[in-house]
């Protein structure tokens, strides 16, 4: 696959990746940054399910420094839970 079909792929694949009903869809950066830590780690969970936004808590400490910054800038997770959860490694 070429870059751009990548990132393509991981937009699609991701669009529904860490959705709230309340809060509504997250934003490309996030579906971007966040794209090889779903697959790692939550991508036995269907796109759009619950069970997505409940695996990327559940496994945060090993989720990427850009899907956590973006995470962080997204205002889906507060700098300070990212900073309990590193202390607590």
């Amino acid at each position: 696959m070429t870059k751009i079909q990548n990132i393509l792929a991981a937009s699609i694949t991701l669009g529904a990746l860490l959705v709230s009903s309340q809060a509504g869809a997250v934003s490309l950066g996030v579906k971007l940054a966040c794209a090889a830590d779903y697959r790692a780690h939550c991508s036995m969970h269907a796109v759009g399910s619950p069970g997505v936004r409940k695996c990327m808590r559940a496994v945060g400490r090993n989720l990427s420094q850009g899907c956590i910054s973006a995470l962080v800038a997204a205002g889906e997770v507060s700098k300070s839970t990212v900073e309990r959860k590193v202390a607590a490694k």
